[in-house]
C-alpha cells in the first residue's frame, strides 16, 4: 500500500472530482479552435514529413568518353528555312556543317503558324543526289561539263526565286532536334549558310570551285545588313531536365529593327548529377550564360549569325533527394501539439478571469 501511495505521489496530471468540474461557453470556444488548430498543424507536420529535399555536393568531373547532347528548339521568324544551317565545331578539330542528324525544321507562314516540316539538309541531299549520278559517268567530257553548268544555272535561278518569294510572303522556320557534339569545348551556330552548301554542292559536281560563293547571298538579301536574324530560344539544354532546374535562355526573344548582326551567348556547363530518392541517377548538365551582340558594319566580310560558344566546367554536382527522419517528424509533432495544447488552456484561463471580472456585481 505504501508503494502504491508514494506512486500516486508521482502523478503529474491529477484528476478532480466530476462534480468540482464546472464547462462553460468560452472554454468550449477555445477548445474548438484549439482542436482545428492542432488538427492543420497536424496535416501541415505530415506534408512536410513527406516531401524530400535536396543536398548539394560538388566534385571534380572524372567522365570521359561521353557525348554531349544539345537539345535546340529555336525560331527565326524572318528567315526562311531554304537559307538555314547548324554548323558545329570543337576544340578536337570535328568541325561538322549543315548538321542534319535528329535536326528537323519546321516551316512558318508570317502569322507564326506551321505549314511543312523537313529534316534541315534535305535541300541540299535532293539536290546532290539528283546531279551525282550525271557527275560520275563522264566527267571529263565537255559536253557533259556544259549540260551540267546549264543545269546549275536553272537550279540555282529556281532556288533564288524561292527564296526571294519566301521572304516577300514573310517565311520564318523552327529550328529544332538534338545535337550529339564531343565533351570538350565548341560552339555550334546557326546561320545562312544553307543556301550557301546548297549552291557549292552543286558547283562542286561541275568543275570543284570554292564552297563559298557569296554572289547569291546578295541576290537575294542585298547586303549582310539586310539579313534578319531575330530568334526567339524556345529550348536550350544540355541533357534530360531534372526537378527544379532553371535554364537561363528558356524563353528568350531577341528582335531586330532595321539593322543586323551576330549574336553570341558563352555558355558554361556543369555537369550536373541527379539522384532521386528511388537511387535512381540522372546525369545531365546545368549551364550559365553572358550575351554579346556585334552589330553589322559595311567592312564587314562575315555573314549574321547566331553563336552558341560552350565550355565545360571541371567540377560536377550531385543533386541528391532525401527524406526526413520519423523521429524528426515526431519530434516537431510533439512540440506543435504541445504547445498548441498548452496555449490554448492559458487561453482558457485568461477568458475565465476577464468574464470573472465582468460579470462579478459590485458591492
Amino acid at each position: 500500500m505504501r508503494m502504491k501511495q508514494a506512486i500516486k505521489k508521482l502523478d503529474a496530471f491529477p484528476r478532480a472530482e466530476e462534480h468540482l468540474l464546472q464547462k462553460t461557453q468560452s472554454g468550449a470556444l477555445v477548445s474548438i479552435i484549439g482542436l482545428v488548430t492542432m488538427t492543420t498543424l497536424f496535416y501541415h507536420e505530415l506534408a512536410y514529413y513527406l516531401t524530400t529535399y535536396t543536398v548539394h555536393q560538388m566534385s571534380v568531373d572524372l567522365t570521359r568518353g561521353e557525348t554531349l547532347p544539345i537539345h535546340i528548339n529555336i525560331t527565326f521568324p524572318s528567315l526562311p528555312c531554304d537559307v538555314l544551317s547548324v554548323d558545329a565545331i570543337d576544340m578536337s578539330g570535328k568541325h561538322e556543317v549543315d548538321l542534319d542528324t535528329n535536326i528537323w525544321k519546321l516551316r512558318l507562314n508570317s502569322y507564326g503558324h506551321i505549314t511543312g516540316t523537313e529534316y534541315l539538309s534535305d535541300l541540299v541531299e535532293k539536290e546532290h543526289e539528283a546531279h551525282n549520278h550525271d557527275h560520275n559517268k563522264d566527267h571529263h567530257e565537255d559536253s557533259q561539263a556544259k549540260q551540267h553548268t546549264h543545269g546549275f544555272d536553272d537550279a540555282a535561278e529556281t532556288m533564288v526565286k524561292k527564296v526571294k518569294q519566301a521572304l516577300a510572303n514573310g517565311e520564318g522556320c523552327r529550328v529544332y532536334g538534338v545535337l550529339d557534339v564531343q565533351r570538350v569545348a565548341g560552339n555550334f551556330h546557326i546561320s545562312v549558310h544553307g543556301l550557301n552548301i546548297f549552291v557549292a554542292q552543286m558547283l562542286l559536281c561541275i568543275c570543284s570551285i570554292s564552297i563559298r560563293n557569296p554572289t547569291v547571298f546578295f541576290q537575294i538579301f542585298d547586303g549582310a545588313k539586310h539579313v534578319n536574324v531575330s530568334h526567339i530560344i524556345h529550348d536550350l539544354s544540355f541533357g534530360p531536365k531534372y526537378p527544379g532546374i532553371h535554364n537561363p535562355l528558356d524563353g528568350t526573344t531577341r528582335s531586330l529593327h532595321e539593322t543586323s548582326g551576330t549574336f553570341k551567348y558563352y555558355i558554361k556547363i556543369v555537369p550536373t548529377e541527379y539522384r532521386y530518392i528511388s537511387k535512381e541517377v540522372l546525369p545531365t548538365n546545368q549551364f550559365s550564360v553572358t550575351e554579346y551582340f556585334s552589330p553589322m558594319t559595311d567592312f564587314d566580310r562575315t555573314w549574321p549569325a547566331v553563336y552558341f560558344l560552350y565550355d565545360l566546367s571541371p567540377i560536377t554536382v550531385t543533386i541528391k533527394e532525401e527524406r526526413r527522419s520519423f523521429l524528426h517528424f515526431i519530434t516537431r509533432l510533439c512540440a506543435v501539439l504541445g504547445g498548441t495544447f498548452a496555449l490554448t488552456g492559458m487561453l482558457d484561463r485568461w477568458m475565465c478571469r476577464l468574464l470573472e471580472a465582468l460579470t462579478k456585481p459590485s458591492p
